[in-house]
């Protein structure tokens, strides 16, 4: 699929691109190279690719789920003008 003038005048404006009159025929050629590519791309035969997250077969490496900090809300909470059941109570700002 090849690409016109007119139609790379449009991708430029939605793009927000300010295209001089001698770089059309430049860019246009070279967007359409790039649309043929993609047309090519996808007409390859991927019916027996397996989809995959990531092109190595590594395993992520996770820290051991440990607590590391201890429960200091008490401590915390000292600070609050007004705490209940381990709540922040705030003023009503909804009429």
């Amino acid at each position: 699929m090849s690409l016109d003038k007119d139609q790379v005048q449009r991708i430029a404006v939605l793009a927000r691109l300010r295209l001089a009159d001698d770089e059309f025929g430049e860019t246009v050629d070279k967007l359409s190279r790039i649309v043929d590519f993609v047309d090519q791309l996808g007409q390859a035969a991927t019916d027996n690719v397996v989809p995959m997250a990531h092109p190595l077969d590594e395993a992520q490496r996770l820290r051991v789920d440990e607590v590391t900090e201890s429960d200091s809300r008490d401590a915390i909470q000292e600070n609050a003008p007004l705490v209940e059941n381990g709540l922040y109570l705030v003023p009503k700002v909804i009429e």
